[in-house]
């Protein structure tokens, strides 16, 4: 039976590290990358995780996701705990509660745009008109209407990122997942996008967790995380 976070004082938490470790083993030795991390994100905030590379975003990222487990400790998304979830349940979860924004735009290279974006609401058997509609206008409101049928490899990395955003928001997920989603791009490009996917997130009231070593697009969140030594703590904006 999956297990639920007390509804007690959860006000406008939406998500729940509690005492989080991860360790991984390199040669011989353990390597700790997350050291009992405990956490509260709110409903419609852009947080931002700044870290080098190598410090584990990434890995909290899927962990979050329910993509790695834990070690240890729990997290509760929605009051749901991922970490007692069978990995069947968690897959079914995931694809209908996150949605992903990549470094590398993560794109079906063999898809249109258009099917590129709808693959989600296919996932989750989310065809009915008002899906489309919700999926055409995500195409207007990122400038790539009239590259519905497209292929990835025909868009710039600009263009093809802001297909990857509208895809990570197209089902209503209760969560969007951005991992350096402006590292493939030129300094003025990524800018574009930034101001897109935060136009986007707040539009739609959506939560954003964003990872990034890069403080310019730190400042665009809410609220700011810095991740060293296995630690998770709060920082001031940049």
């Amino acid at each position: 039976m999956v297990q639920r976070l007390h509804e007690g004082n959860r006000e406008k938490k939406y998500l729940t590290l509690h005492n989080i470790t991860k360790t991984f083993i390199e040669g011989n030795q353990k390597r700790a990358v997350l050291r009992g991390v405990t956490v509260d994100f709110y409903k419609g905030e852009f947080s931002a995780i700044l870290g080098k590379s190598g410090s584990g975003k990434t890995t909290l990222l899927n962990l979050i996701s329910g993509i790695d487990l834990l070690d240890q400790g729990d997290i509760f998304l929605d009051g749901i705990s991922l970490n007692q979830m069978r990995e069947h349940a968690r897959t079914l979860f995931r694809r209908k509660n996150v949605g992903f924004i990549f470094q590398f735009f993560n794109l079906l290279p063999t898809l249109t745009v258009w099917e590129n974006l709808i693959l989600p609401l296919e996932l989750n058997q989310m065809t009915s008109p008002p899906d489309i509609d919700r999926a055409n206008e995500l195409l207007i409101e990122v400038g790539l209407f009239d590259r519905k049928d497209s292929y990835p490899d025909r868009l710039s990395g600009g263009e093809q990122q802001r297909v990857a955003i509208a895809r990570a928001v197209v089902h209503d997920p209760k969560l969007i997942l951005a991992d350096e989603p402006t590292g493939n791009l030129d300094e003025d490009t990524g800018k574009i996008v930034m101001q897109l996917l935060h136009r986007i997130v707040k539009k739609t009231d959506k939560n954003l967790i964003l990872v990034t070593h890069s403080n310019e697009i730190a400042s665009y969140s809410d609220r700011v995380y810095r991740l060293k030594d296995g630690a998770l703590l709060r920082v001031e904006k940049p």
